[in-house]
């Protein structure tokens, strides 16, 4: 048990969780500053406006907060951010809206909300432990 627990909580396993939980993130940031077009298109297919704006907020927002929690200055901030400041959340509530899916983009479009949800979880974790709730009761 003992070398279970030390082999899970060496320091290299924290970052590469991080690098791990940011990788969607830096991929999407990543995507859209090479085809920034296409990040475009994309915000309006989603029929939000203005869609160059909301387009590079979010790329700065994906590719700031995940610098943010891999070097761990803010770390609790970026976590947020990346959590609650909205673009997971809508990700999910409005580019996977499953239950208006066609039967046979259901399951496609029910896996990516509930994953979405998952990193949500993820990043409110980071953000718990690094504002100190891991020493709570």
């Amino acid at each position: 048990m003992d070398a279970l627990r030390s082999a899970a909580t060496a320091p290299w396993v924290q970052s590469l969780a991080l690098l791990c939980l940011c990788a969607a993130y830096l991929q999407g940031g990543w995507r859209k500053a090479r085809d920034f077009r296409g990040a475009v298109a994309e915000v309006k297919a989603l029929g939000l406006t203005p869609a160059a704006p909301i387009a590079a907020t979010t790329l700065v927002l994906q590719l700031a907060g995940s610098v943010l929690i891999l070097t761990g200055w803010y770390r609790w901030l970026g976590a947020l951010a990346l959590a609650l400041a909205g673009f997971t959340v809508l990700a999910a509530l409005l580019a996977d809206r499953f239950w208006t899916a066609s039967q046979a983009d259901r399951q496609r479009a029910a896996n990516a909300f509930f994953e979405h949800w998952g990193l949500v979880g993820g990043m409110l974790l980071v953000a718990w432990h690094d504002l100190g709730g891991s020493h709570a009761g």
